[in-house]
This record gives C-alpha cells, sequence and structure tokens, in this order.
C-alpha cells in the first residue's frame, strides 16, 4: 500500500472561468497546467487533499457549493459541504472526467507539522495504489495588491517550495525532506494557505522514489500558485 501519484494545484476561485469573467484568459496557462498534473494520476483510489479551518474527513458525495463565490454552481449532492480548496479539486477533476473513486480530506490550517505527516502517511496506507490531487496556495504577499500586501519573505518562500515540488522540465527528484520542514508560523504569516496540504504529500511519499515535474509556478494576483506532477518511479 502506497502513494504511486500526486498532483499539486493552486485552489483560487478565479481558476473556475465563469468565476473569472472577462478575466478567465489571465489564468488560462494556469488551468493547462493543472489539467496536465490531474490528466497524469494513476491510482486505485484518488484522495483530494485540501486546507479548512479544521481536519476532518467529508463524504465521498459530498457537494462543491459555488454560490458563496457568486457563481451558481453545485457539484454533488451531499450533505456536506466541500471547503473552497477542496471544492475547486471536485472541479478540476469533474473538468477532466476523472473515473477513479474519489475520497476527500480536508487538513487544518494550522495543523503541526507531525500531524500533517501523520495524516499523509496514513492516507498512503488506505489502498494497494494512491493518488492525491494536493490543493494549496502559495504565499498571498507576493505584490502591494496581494491580500496580505507585500512581504519580502513571501517571493523566497515560494521559490523554495517550488524547487521542493519539482524542476520545470522534470526528471528530477522532489525535496520531500524541505515540504517536511516548512515553517507554519512563517508560513501562517505569509498566508500560504497550501503549506499543511504539502506537507501531508509529504508524509504520504515517505522515502519513496518519486520523479517531478514543476508544472506551473505564477502569481498574477500577488499570490503564489504552484502545480506540480510526482509519478512514483
Amino acid at each position: 500500500m502506497a502513494l504511486v501519484s500526486a498532483a499539486v494545484c493552486p485552489h483560487p476561485p478565479l481558476l473556475v472561468p465563469e468565476m473569472a469573467g472577462a478575466a478567465a484568459g489571465e489564468l488560462d496557462g494556469l488551468r493547462d497546467a493543472c489539467d496536465e498534473a490531474v490528466r497524469r494520476l494513476d491510482g486505485d483510489v484518488l484522495v483530494v487533499v485540501g486546507g479548512d479551518e479544521r481536519t476532518w474527513r467529508p463524504d465521498a458525495d459530498a457537494a462543491a457549493d459555488f454560490r458563496p463565490y457568486g457563481l451558481d454552481l453545485t457539484l454533488g449532492s451531499g450533505r456536506d459541504r466541500l471547503p473552497l480548496s477542496l471544492a475547486i479539486g471536485c472541479w478540476l477533476l469533474r473538468r477532466a472526467e476523472h473515473t477513479p473513486p474519489v475520497q476527500y480530506q480536508a487538513v487544518a490550517f494550522d495543523a503541526s507539522p507531525r500531524e500533517c505527516l501523520a495524516l499523509g502517511e496514513r492516507l498512503a496506507g488506505a489502498a494497494e495504489r494512491v493518488a492525491l490531487l494536493v490543493m494549496g496556495d502559495g504565499a498571498a504577499c507576493r505584490d502591494v495588491k496581494a491580500p496580505g500586501y507585500l512581504d519580502e519573505r513571501a517571493e523566497p518562500f515560494d521559490e523554495a517550495v517550488a524547487r521542493a515540488l519539482g524542476a520545470p522540465h522534470g526528471g528530477g527528484r522532489p525535496d520531500v525532506a524541505a515540504l517536511a520542514a516548512l515553517d507554519p508560523s512563517l508560513a501562517a504569516e505569509l498566508r500560504a494557505a497550501g503549506r499543511a496540504a504539502w506537507q501531508v504529500l509529504a508524509g504520504a511519499a515517505g522515502t519513496a522514489p518519486f520523479t517531478a515535474e514543476l508544472l506551473a509556478h505564477e502569481a498574477p494576483y500577488g499570490v503564489g500558485y504552484l502545480v506540480a506532477s510526482w509519478t512514483r518511479s
């Protein structure tokens, strides 16, 4: 039982073209990268992991409700409502017409690295071949118009995460230890919503060999958006 593939994607609401309106084209490249990362996923069970206010396990039929974000769209019919990170993950999978069984796992934004690593290890042990779709944004302090204004530490933080997730042209190894060592206090100060989810990925990967490719690293609205694909060697 082990992790065999993973995709890392961001979760801005504007990733959904209908919510972006006339600005939808500005994120076409990011959507294409997410589509490619999702397309490469391979496993018997797919778990979508993303941040929320608490750690919990939504039902498999949980609904992705985009009405709070201004779009009259609901995917799924369950009583549970997915947090934004998992809702965007659900949308990406529907867009890709992904068919394997899907599970959802929310992780608290402030979960400790130890908790995240342990959760990842448990998820990787849930089936013979597990795939993860890991949803998380980088620092939200990349320029003066960003949600967290400008913090000079934001770009180096995102650069370090990007290096850990993979090389731009593939063929390299992810730096799992670097993801596991991310500082939760610094990530919180930089409003990096993906820190906990990335550390769940680190826990799921463990010491197994993976090849990794960084498919996108952008900050169009002052928030770091990273896309990566991992495949077990």
